[in-house]
């Protein structure tokens, strides 16, 4: 942490913030430190499931628990024709392709691959390349047929751009970052055209984090991360993974499975105080914008 760092939260407006949320909010504020500025992202890419109501919701929450941050407010679903630009110069460089694969289809190309437990990345399985091997007119034609389709980062040939690549976690100290064990992750996806690492990448440039606080589950992302800050001659942050907030029987705070929320909380009569002491963020300041 420093005196002066930009930091941010950035939920997805998919459900009601718990109190893993609040955790990570107050944890990225207190990082800021008192000369610095802590921002608010939502990142609403997934348009199917984020909602109006939760993005409301979770701006009331945060508010009543005391936290300020700068505005406006970046919303990565009005800025879709910015990320295009930038999977467009990773076309043009050739260092993505397109997949038709269905998750199914990837799933029967594993099982008939190999019977043995299949190798896990960021996003799930580890795509097996299926689509690499298509050729130009292949492409093409699957393409002007308007089936649905990806675009995958092409990791062998992103990974040819450059050498070796680090960055520096708060908690393990330099990484050597190793993106290509994730093998070929998808940039875009078939229904936008981005995903959360490249609309994640290229927002903590614009918006110029300098320190990255996000929970320990998405340092593998960060490999990927670093590689997309290289190709794209982005500055590389600092980071800072903590320990994930867990519940009772040592499980992390999820959505899925329906942990207490904030708002939930509010309503049975709790102050933000004691919300934020169940969070485990009471030593850390309560405010900051």
């Amino acid at each position: 942490m420093t005196a002066s760092a930009v930091t941010r939260f950035a939920p997805s407006p998919t459900g009601f913030l718990h109190l893993g949320h609040a955790y990570a909010a107050f944890y990225a504020a207190h990082a800021a430190g008192a000369q610095g500025r802590f921002l608010l992202r939502i990142e609403d890419i997934d348009r199917g499931r984020c909602r109006a109501e939760f993005e409301a919701a979770l701006l009331e929450d945060l508010a009543w628990l005391g936290l300020r941050w700068e505005t406006p407010v970046r919303r990565q679903s009005e800025h879709f024709p910015a990320y295009e630009a930038a999977l467009v110069q990773l076309r043009n460089d050739e260092l993505v392709y397109p997949c038709f694969c269905t998750r199914a289809d990837i799933a029967q190309e594993i099982a008939a691959a190999s019977a043995a437990p299949h190798a896990m990345g960021p996003d799930g399985p580890i795509y097996p390349g299926t689509c690499r091997h298509l050729s130009g007119t292949e492409r093409a034609a699957r393409m002007d047929s308007g089936k649905p389709y990806a675009w995958r980062l092409h990791m062998a040939a992103a990974r040819a751009r450059h050498g070796t690549l680090t960055w520096h976690d708060a908690h393990a100290g330099t990484i050597a970052a190793t993106p290509e064990i994730f093998g070929d992750v998808v940039i875009a996806r078939k229904d936008i055209p981005t995903s959360y690492h490249l609309a994640c990448t290229w927002d903590d440039a614009l918006q110029g984090i300098s320190l990255v606080t996000r929970g320990a589950d998405l340092f593998p992302a960060t490999h990927i991360h670093r590689l997309l800050q290289a190709l794209f001659d982005l500055p590389t942050p600092q980071y800072d993974h903590h320990p994930l907030t867990l519940d009772a029987h040592g499980r992390k705070f999820s959505k899925r499975d329906k942990a207490p929320t904030l708002r939930a909380l509010r309503e049975s009569g709790r102050s933000p105080d004691e919300v934020i002491a169940l969070a485990g963020a009471h030593n850390f300041s309560c405010a900051k914008g």
